[in-house]
Protein backbone atom coordinates (compact mmCIF):
# COMPACT_ATOMS: atom_id res chain seq x y z
CA UNK A 1 0.00 0.00 0.00
CA UNK A 2 1.39 3.61 -0.67
CA UNK A 3 2.23 5.72 1.72
CA UNK A 4 1.23 9.64 2.07
CA UNK A 5 2.94 12.32 1.70
CA UNK A 6 3.65 16.06 1.65
CA UNK A 7 5.07 16.23 -2.10
CA UNK A 8 1.35 17.83 -3.87
CA UNK A 9 1.30 20.44 -0.61
CA UNK A 10 4.75 21.33 -1.27
CA UNK A 11 4.13 22.09 -4.86
CA UNK A 12 1.35 23.72 -4.57
CA UNK A 13 2.91 25.99 -1.75
CA UNK A 14 5.79 27.00 -3.72
CA UNK A 15 7.87 27.18 -0.49
CA UNK A 16 6.01 29.04 1.75
CA UNK A 17 5.75 27.18 4.75
CA UNK A 18 2.81 29.41 6.49
CA UNK A 19 0.87 27.90 3.63
CA UNK A 20 1.43 24.23 3.96
CA UNK A 21 1.12 24.64 7.76
CA UNK A 22 -2.44 26.39 7.24
CA UNK A 23 -3.45 23.84 4.48
CA UNK A 24 -1.95 20.85 7.02
CA UNK A 25 -3.82 22.45 9.66
CA UNK A 26 -7.51 22.61 7.82
CA UNK A 27 -6.52 18.86 6.71
CA UNK A 28 -5.76 17.28 10.29
CA UNK A 29 -9.06 19.27 11.71
CA UNK A 30 -11.66 18.35 8.88
CA UNK A 31 -10.52 14.84 7.84
CA UNK A 32 -11.64 13.66 11.54
CA UNK A 33 -14.96 14.85 11.12
CA UNK A 34 -15.15 14.35 7.39
CA UNK A 35 -14.16 10.21 8.60
CA UNK A 36 -16.68 10.06 11.09
CA UNK A 37 -19.32 11.29 9.20
CA UNK A 38 -18.83 9.28 6.62
CA UNK A 39 -18.44 5.76 9.28
CA UNK A 40 -21.90 7.11 10.44
CA UNK A 41 -23.58 6.74 6.89
CA UNK A 42 -21.88 3.58 6.67
CA UNK A 43 -23.59 1.68 9.33
CA UNK A 44 -26.69 3.56 8.49
CA UNK A 45 -26.92 2.05 5.02
CA UNK A 46 -27.28 5.24 3.54
CA UNK A 47 -25.51 4.72 0.65
CA UNK A 48 -26.11 7.82 -1.35
CA UNK A 49 -24.93 10.35 1.31
CA UNK A 50 -22.10 7.53 2.18
CA UNK A 51 -20.78 7.89 -1.49
CA UNK A 52 -21.13 11.89 -1.49
CA UNK A 53 -18.78 11.77 2.00
CA UNK A 54 -16.42 9.39 0.03
CA UNK A 55 -16.31 12.45 -2.56
CA UNK A 56 -15.33 14.55 -0.32
CA UNK A 57 -12.72 12.71 1.21
CA UNK A 58 -11.01 11.73 -2.45
CA UNK A 59 -9.99 15.34 -2.63
CA UNK A 60 -7.59 15.01 0.91
CA UNK A 61 -6.42 11.55 -0.23
CA UNK A 62 -5.44 13.19 -3.44
CA UNK A 63 -3.49 16.11 -1.57
CA UNK A 64 -1.77 13.70 0.62
CA UNK A 65 -0.28 12.19 -3.01
CA UNK A 66 -2.37 8.62 -2.63
CA UNK A 67 -2.74 8.75 -6.77
CA UNK A 68 -3.42 4.46 -6.09
CA UNK A 69 -5.97 5.34 -3.41
CA UNK A 70 -7.36 7.39 -5.62
CA UNK A 71 -8.67 5.46 -7.72
CA UNK A 72 -9.42 3.13 -5.43
CA UNK A 73 -11.90 6.09 -4.11
CA UNK A 74 -13.61 6.34 -7.31
CA UNK A 75 -14.39 3.31 -7.45
CA UNK A 76 -15.69 2.66 -4.21
CA UNK A 77 -18.29 5.89 -4.89
CA UNK A 78 -19.37 4.68 -7.60
CA UNK A 79 -20.29 1.54 -6.54
CA UNK A 80 -22.15 3.34 -3.31
CA UNK A 81 -24.15 4.85 -6.06
CA UNK A 82 -25.32 1.79 -7.35
CA UNK A 83 -26.16 0.53 -3.12
CA UNK A 84 -22.98 -1.69 -3.58
CA UNK A 85 -20.16 -1.55 -0.75
CA UNK A 86 -17.86 -3.30 -2.99
CA UNK A 87 -14.46 -1.51 -2.48
CA UNK A 88 -15.43 -0.48 1.58
CA UNK A 89 -12.55 -2.39 3.29
CA UNK A 90 -9.73 -1.14 1.12
CA UNK A 91 -11.52 2.10 1.62
CA UNK A 92 -11.57 2.15 4.92
CA UNK A 93 -7.17 0.97 5.35
CA UNK A 94 -6.96 3.98 3.41
CA UNK A 95 -8.54 6.10 5.85
CA UNK A 96 -6.87 4.53 8.56
CA UNK A 97 -3.54 5.14 6.70
CA UNK A 98 -4.36 9.15 6.90
CA UNK A 99 -5.25 8.85 10.04
CA UNK A 100 -1.82 7.62 11.35
CA UNK A 101 -0.33 9.74 9.16
CA UNK A 102 -2.09 13.02 10.06
CA UNK A 103 -1.19 12.18 13.93
CA UNK A 104 2.39 12.19 12.93
CA UNK A 105 2.09 15.79 11.49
Amino acid sequence: MEEPNLSYIHSMSGGDKTFEEKLIGIIKKEFPLEKQEYFDNITARNYKRTAANVHKLKHKISILGLEKSYEVAVNYEDNLIENKTDGRENFEAILQIMTDFLKTL
